[in-house]
């Protein structure tokens, strides 16, 4: 092996280390992130069994201060 080998080796190894250190930040974030969203939908399985488990009694209608404060909002203001 002579110079120009030995350098273009030392420019290759360099080239591919520079680019693990600006790859690698993104894969340990996605793996991150993967790991979270599994997390999240654990939690949320879990708390749909435990949901399923117990009925509501509560009232789906809305309330009259909610029909009342719809109206409200709904009103344009009118300049004179």
């Amino acid at each position: 092996m002579d110079t120009t080998h030995t350098q273009a080796l030392i420019g290759m190894v360099t080239v591919l280390g520079i680019l693990v250190l600006l790859v690698l930040p993104s894969l340990i974030g996605i793996a991150h992130d993967r790991r979270v969203d599994r997390q999240i939908r654990q939690a949320q399985q879990a708390r749909g069994e435990a949901v399923a488990q117990k009925s509501s009694s509560r009232s789906t209608v809305p309330s009259t201060a909610i029909w009342y404060a719809d109206g409200r909002r709904s009103k344009k203001l009118v300049s004179s």
